[in-house]
């Protein structure tokens, strides 16, 4: 929406509800939000270290009097560029779907620590992995800081005088994926539900619930949505992606059916309508998640398809 620049900082919304943008959206450079009434607020997410985290604080705290002592975290997932951040909001009640609790160390600092200090080891993935986040982020003063509560499908809140609902939508994007909505100003924060103008990753699928979840944003009255990754967007965002999820799906199923390998099949599926979307590549893991839920008993899981991912970048150079 051309009304909020995708440029890097804080951007007001109205009626007390803000969007922290990261560009260009692509790995770990994730977006958040700042819902406040009277002195309550509400953050939804954090970044992916501590030095972003901190600097968003900051940025928060010198424009919105209400973020200097921040009330209630959403983490909307537990991937680690949404949560990571997490200490630096302490005392605040940090909330997030029980499956959040469950997976919060499955990746932890030290994990991804190793996998950069010895991408030579680990192949072409890691070393993809140490040009997109490895010069910029710092994971070795993270204390992984879990939820303080938990809710199984969907909780009500309030922020000051605002009613704030978060709703369960996963497993989709990931286990835990949860929409946070503020029905009376009309604004969705979507966590990795949306990602505009990039291409998504399906961590844990199915595609079926991803589709859902669109289309139960697209019958709420919201003029405006903000997304995990990419600029504020509004309803046409999400039926961008939509359309992505379903074509996609429909183009795997087809090669699939033909008998083509994933890798195969990632690299013959056209992708010209969303030559304008960034990390072209992640179609690698998106088709091989897809051969996963067809039944395909040799489609690798994310770890192992990371090096397909750098292949595919390296081979498709220009048109990712």
């Amino acid at each position: 929406m051309a009304k909020w620049q995708f440029t890097k900082g804080l951007h007001e919304i109205g009626h007390g509800c803000f969007a922290y943008l990261q560009p260009q959206g692509g790995t770990s450079q994730t977006n958040a939000g700042l819902i406040v009434d009277h002195a309550a607020s509400l953050l939804v997410d954090t970044l992916y270290d501590l030095a972003h985290t901190r600097e968003m604080l900051a940025a928060m705290r010198d424009a919105v009097p209400a973020a200097a002592r921040i009330g209630t975290v959403v983490n909307t997932h537990a991937d680690g560029d949404h949560t990571w951040g997490n200490q630096l909001v302490g005392g605040a009640d940090i909330i997030g779907h029980v499956t959040l609790a469950e997976d919060f160390a499955n990746v932890s600092p030290a994990v991804i620590m190793d996998v950069l200090r010895n991408r030579d080891q680990y192949g072409p993935g890691a070393q993809m992995l140490y040009e997109e986040i490895g010069l910029e982020f710092r994971f070795d003063d993270i204390v992984l800081t879990p939820p303080t509560r938990t809710f199984e499908h969907e909780v009500r809140l309030t922020v000051g005088d605002k009613a704030v609902e978060l709703l369960h939508v996963g497993p989709a994007h990931s286990r835990a994926d949860t929409l946070v909505w503020v029905p009376a100003d009309r604004v969705v924060y979507t966590g990795d539900i949306l990602f505009v103008s990039v291409h998504p990753t399906i961590w844990s699928g199915p595609v079926s619930n991803w589709l859902k979840a669109c289309d139960l944003m697209l019958g709420w009255d919201v003029d405006v949505v903000v997304p995990g990754h990419g600029p504020i967007t509004d309803k046409a965002g999400i039926r961008r992606l939509r359309q992505y999820l379903g074509y996609i799906h429909d183009e795997a199923r087809k090669r699939f059916d033909a008998g083509l390998g994933y890798y195969e099949a990632a690299c013959d599926i056209a992708l010209d309508r969303y030559a304008d979307w960034i990390a072209a590549e992640r179609i690698v893991f998106n088709v091989a998640y897809l051969y996963r839920e067809f039944g395909a008993a040799d489609a690798p899981d994310p770890f192992q398809t990371q090096n397909d991912v750098a292949r595919y970048r390296a081979e498709h150079r220009g048109r990712s």
